[in-house]
């Protein structure tokens, strides 16, 4: 499929501001980082879950453990995506049990995707608590999930699309609209 870009709704800095924000949203929330951990789900909420760590560290100056989660034998179109899926390994080098998390993804679309990684994580210790940080709320929810802290809102029809591209994976920070070419 073709995708054509139609807006761009956020570029280098924006995502900046909007990762500032969510992590002093993050910390007033808490009440501080005591038994605080942040999760990114594979692919672009790792280095989300990475630079939210590092904007926590220099407003709080303490360092919060960051893991990487893979969702991929967990996600209920499993048998609708390939025949052979690519598996990417989750890396969570610490206990999750008792603390509150941080999962950490891109876009909020149907909330299929969080729920995934909700039964991935509890597969790996029982938090006290779970709260979803995404940096593009784009709706259509098909189940009920909402964010705890959003970057952006972006209503959105369902022919479009929401990418976001990170220096880590795509070589540029930017969240664009893409809809089908000839639609």
């Amino acid at each position: 499929m073709n995708f054509i870009e139609k807006t761009r709704i956020m570029d280098e800095a924006g995502m900046r501001r909007a990762l500032t924000r969510i992590s002093h949203e993050i910390i007033e929330r808490n009440k501080g980082v005591k038994d605080l951990a942040i999760i990114g789900i594979r692919r672009r909420g790792g280095p989300l879950a990475e630079r939210l760590a590092e904007k926590i560290k220099e407003i709080e100056g303490v360092e919060i453990p960051v893991g990487l989660l893979d969702i991929t034998l967990y996600r209920d179109d499993l048998t609708t995506l390939a025949s052979q899926p690519m598996v990417l390994r989750t890396e969570v080098p610490f206990d999750i049990t008792n603390k509150v998390i941080i999962l950490t993804d891109d876009v909020l679309y149907t909330g299929r995707t969080v729920r995934a990684a909700l039964d991935a994580l509890i597969d790996l210790g029982r938090p006290r608590a779970i709260q979803l940080a995404v940096l593009v709320d784009r709706g259509h929810k098909e189940l009920p999930i909402k964010a705890d802290y959003v970057g952006k809102n972006v209503p959105t029809s369902k022919k479009e699309i929401i990418t976001v591209r990170v220096k880590e994976i795509d070589g540029k920070d930017e969240v664009v609209i893409e809809e089908l070419a000839g639609e």
